[in-house]
């Protein structure tokens, strides 16, 4: 789209400026005798509103039980852990399988219009870690899920009902 330049030379032109650039809205340079001026004008992008962490974190529980996830886990960090509200812990069965359930765990987090900060581990497929700043999303092959039993290191953190919500 071009820019529709007007010179302005005096007052009485201001009318008929004024009708011509409300047709010809956003786009317009207005020249008035010396430097030119630039106005855009913008509407404002609103964000929709995130659903609770809670919520998130059980969105993201079912995402990995509809992908065949197993052994699916909440945990409730918000008196165990300064960064993180919420650990959700699932295991995947192969690699593709873990792939496919931080996958889709990540597409219905953008859906509801959450941002994944950090991902660490896809290339190994052991141990996938995905970081939406207030849930922390693991996904396991269940070896390494058996070596690191991170249920039984943060077991004072509450266990949460995500079929629930």
């Amino acid at each position: 789209m071009s820019a529709h330049i007007l010179e302005v030379e005096s007052a009485s032109d201001r009318v008929w400026e004024n009708a011509l650039l409300e047709s010809h809205l956003p786009n317009f340079e207005l020249i008035q005798g010396g430097p030119l001026a630039t106005e855009t004008l913008t509407a404002p992008i609103s964000k929709p509103a995130l659903k609770s962490a809670l919520e998130r974190a059980c969105i993201c529980a079912r995402s990995a039980r509809d992908n065949k996830a197993k052994d699916i886990v909440v945990l409730d960090m918000r008196r165990a852990h300064p960064l993180y509200d919420f650990f959700v812990l699932t295991t995947g069965a192969s690699r593709r399988q873990i792939h496919n359930i931080a996958e889709e765990i990540d597409d219905v987090l953008k859906a509801e219009g959450d941002v994944r900060h950090g991902i660490e581990g896809y290339e190994a497929s052991k141990w996938i870690i995905q970081d939406y700043t207030d849930i922390l999303v693991h996904v396991f092959d269940p070896e390494t899920r058996d070596f690191y039993r991170l249920e039984e290191l943060w077991s004072d953190a509450p266990k949460v009902d995500w079929e629930r919500y």
